[in-house]
Order: structure tokens, then C-alpha cells, then sequence
């Protein structure tokens, strides 16, 4: 639900190839500072080949930015705004227009931008009418406090939830505790990291989390909270992730082995738990038909594992290996599709376009 892949810059690392030999088989990439070009960015890539399905959320001030009133990007978000009003008040690119409805989300993050309370409410009206997920890093319980009060009984997910509990803004414990009391509020959701419930407490080249932290994050879990789990990022990545990919499958399972959870709600964190939690913000039904399950009508993104050795022995994105013993599969870089709020692409035709035309005499 939160996993930073191929984000601007991204020359020195390969994320998104090495996620999904973690097992990854759909993420959401949450780049706070995204511009309406980013879907259109994404889609490209897309197009040219991937090897996991990806969709993008866009930073919330960049929307606020431009001059559509909020009723116009509740339409924009709903794919019926007319071409000429976004010509004239989003943006001169028919590709940026074309493509900015298929995000799947807003983000709001305290370390990009702290936004106007104005700013906000309409974050929280246009994402609530138009079915998109309103995300914000719950770091500083302050600002999650502040964000849960502007939200009026609007949806909000508060995201990486555990970061809390690393200390960064205030008593470890007490962050913790705070973060947990506005999952309990009915329009509240949120999710932990994987890397901050295992037993070392951390990536150490993230954050570690207290120890007590931790503790209430496992209670957290245990009586249903909150039960979506994420990565954050990947450590080595250009955008650095406070956890790691690499840490999902050994805390699933060393979740079950410390009775925090069993082992199918264990699972269920990273899968069907998620797709239902979409579903809703989203109000759209094909996540929980197509993914999150292994029945009849879902798509065939498995995760087969070794419990053993705590790794991922295959990964398939939509039917095709694209993973064997935690090892990217070449030939599945286009296994992939992009995300969007309606359903998975295949592909769009944005990354047929080129950028300049040459012609010869």
C-alpha cells in the first residue's frame, strides 16, 4: 500500500526489480512531491516493461497548486473533467490531463510540505468525494492529531504508523500511543512496517523503533487495530525507505512464531486485509476481486515461500515467474501493469511517444 519504487533520480539502484524478487507483486508508490506528471510518467514505464504492477499517488499540495476549483478535480479524479477547462486551468500537456485521473491517492508527508489548514480541507473534500486515498506520514503524532481533527469524519490513512515509535518526535511510547488512539477513530486507518516488528526492531539502515514501541504495535495487531502491514521503501534506494522489502516475508512469519498473530492474519496483512481496505476508500470493487485472494477471478500474483529460510522461492505477477530464489526473472520485465483506481492496464500507449521527432531528407 506504500512502497516508494523508481522514484525521480533513481540512477544508482534497482528497486523495482529487487522488490519483487522480494515478493512483491503490487505496489503503490507514494512520491509526496509527485506533480499531475507523474501518472503519465509512470504510465510510460509501464508500457515499456515492468516486472510488478505499480500505481502512483500524488503529492497534495502540487494539486492544490494548480487553479481547478475542488469541484473540478473531484471530476478531473473522476475522468469527466472537459478537455478545454483542464487546458485552461490544470495544464497545457493533453497527456498530463489524460492520464492524472488514474492516480490512486493523495499524499500529504510533514517533510515535503506542511500544508495550510485550507489547503487540507480541500485534500480531505477532494479525495473523499472522488474515492481516493488520503495518506499522510504519522511520524509526529502532533501533525496526525492535527490532520485527524481537519478531517472532519473524512477518510484518512495514517502510513508507516511504527516510525512513531522511533522517538524522532517526542517519548517513543507515548508517540506510539498516540498514533494507536486515532486508529480507533472510525474514519481512521493506518498500517505498520514490517522492518519495525521483527525482533532486531528495525533496519538499521532506516530507523530502529523502542522497545516498548514495538510492544504496542504488537497489541496494536493483535486485537485489530490496525491490520495492514508495509515497507516503506527500500534501504538502498535513492528514496530511502525507513524499512525494507526484504523484511515482509521474515516479519510474517516471525509474527505467527511470537503468537502475535496466526499465521493466515499474519498473511492476510499483506493481502486480503489490504485489498479490502482499498476497496473501500476507494469505493471501487475490483481490488478485492482481483487481488488479495487466490479464488476464482483473481489475478495469478502468488508469493510462494519457504518458511525455512524465510525467503521467497517464487514470485508471479499475473501468471508469469517473474522471481525464482529471491532473484529477479529477466524475461518477466513486462509482466507488469499500472495500478489505477479503475483496475490494472496492461498498457496505455504513452510510452510509444517520443519526445522529439527527427526527420530526415
Amino acid at each position: 500500500m506504500h512502497l516508494h519504487l523508481g522514484d525521480l533520480f533513481e540512477t544508482s539502484s534497482a528497486p523495482i526489480f529487487e522488490s519483487v524478487a522480494d515478493g512483491v507483486t503490487v505496489a503503490l508508490s507514494p512520491g509526496a512531491s509527485n506533480t499531475f506528471m507523474a501518472p503519465s510518467l509512470l504510465g510510460a514505464e509501464v508500457d515499456r516493461g515492468v516486472p510488478v504492477n505499480i500505481g502512483v499517488y500524488l503529492g497534495g499540495l502540487n494539486v492544490m497548486g494548480s487553479q481547478l476549483s475542488v469541484d473540478e478535480l473531484v471530476t478531473l479524479f473522476e475522468g469527466e473533467l472537459q478537455e478545454e477547462v483542464a487546458y485552461e486551468r490544470m495544464t497545457r500537456n493533453p497527456i498530463t490531463y489524460a492520464t492524472a485521473p488514474l492516480t490512486v491517492g493523495l499524499k500529504d508527508h510533514m517533510g515535503h510540505f506542511i500544508a495550510s489548514d485550507e489547503v487540507l480541507d480541500g485534500l480531505f473534500e477532494v479525495s473523499s468525494r472522488a474515492g481516493l486515498i488520503f495518506m499522510s506520514h504519522a511520524q509526529d503524532p502532533a501533525h496526525s492529531e492535527r490532520l485527524a481533527e481537519l478531517s472532519e469524519g473524512r477518510p484518512l490513512h495514517l502510513t508507516r504508523c511504527t516510525a512513531a515509535g522511533s522517538g524522532s518526535h517526542g517519548d517513543a511510547r507515548e508517540s506510539m500511543e498516540r498514533i494507536i488512539e486515532l486508529l480507533k477513530l472510525p474514519h481512521v486507518s493506518g498500517d505498520l512496517m514490517t522492518g519495525h516488528l521483527r525482533p532486531g526492531l528495525g533496519n538499521r539502515d532506516g530507523i530502529l523503533v523502542d522497545g516498548s514501541a514495538q510492544q504496542i504495535a504488537y497489541e496494536a495487531l493483535a486485537n485489530g487495530t490496525v491490520d495492514v502491514l508495509i515497507s516503506d521503501g527500500r534501504c538502498d534506494a535513492t528514496m530511502k525507505g525507513f524499512g525494507d522489502t526484504r523484511d515482509n516475508v521474515p516479519a510474517i512469519l516471525e509474527l505467527s512464531e511470537q503468537e502475535v498473530l496466526a499465521l493466515p492474519r499474519a498473511v492476510a496483512t499483506m493481502t486480503s486485509k489490504v485489498a479490502s481496505l482499498i476497496g473501500e476508500l476507494t469505493h471501487e470493487s475490483w481490488w478485492v476481486r482481483e487481488l488479495g485472494h487466490l479464488g476464482t477471478g483473481a489475478r495469478a500474483n502468488v508469493t510462494v515461500v519457504d518458511p525455512l529460510d524465510k525467503l521467497p522461492t517464487f514470485t508471479f505477477v499475473n501468471g508469469a515467474m517473474a522471481a525464482m530464489e529471491n532473484r529477479p526473472v529477466r524475461e518477466a520485465s513486462g509482466a507488469g501493469g499500472w495500478v489505477t483506481k479503475f483496475g490494472i492496464l496492461e498498457r496505455t500507449g504513452v510510452g510509444d511517444f517520443a519526445a522529439f521527432n527527427y526527420e530526415g531528407t
